[in-house]
């Protein structure tokens, strides 16, 4: 598999992309996830990834920046955007028949770096969910 780049004169929804795929690839070949969907939706909700490592559902936030932007991609998940994506993954649990007993949420930070190679940051296990959150049908 060859190095993926992202052309000089790139839109915001092409390095959005980019960076997904940059971290779909990582989630299957470095980390061995299994992808169940990208870019799934719900009235305004989307997530990013949703994959499966072993037991544990993990729902994956990518964020894809400029290397010279002035807030990385991991603290660009502020208070609303957390409230935002923990709607969206409730959303996602409650439409499952057998919600898994183990998830958790993660951030992929992709730095888009001069030249257009991507440089990829995994936070696992990033709080997101209260100790006491439950699925609500």
């Amino acid at each position: 598999m060859g190095e993926r780049r992202l052309p000089e004169e790139s839109t915001r929804a092409q390095r959005g992309t980019f960076g997904e795929d940059l971290a779909a690839d990582h989630c299957r070949c470095v980390l061995g996830y299994r992808e169940i969907v990208r870019n799934w939706r719900y009235q305004r909700d989307e997530i990013d990834l949703i994959c499966q490592d072993g037991e544990v559902l993990v729902f994956v936030e990518v964020r894809a920046r400029t290397e010279t932007a002035l807030v990385s991609g991991f603290y660009s998940v502020d208070r609303h955007k957390k409230e935002v994506l923990r709607r969206g993954c409730g959303n996602y649990l409650k439409q499952l028949k057998k919600p898994p007993k183990h998830f958790r949420f993660d951030i992929i930070d992709v730095s888009i770096c001069k030249g257009g190679r991507g440089e990829l940051r995994h936070y696992p296990n990033v709080p997101l969910f209260h100790k006491h959150f439950s699925v609500q049908r």
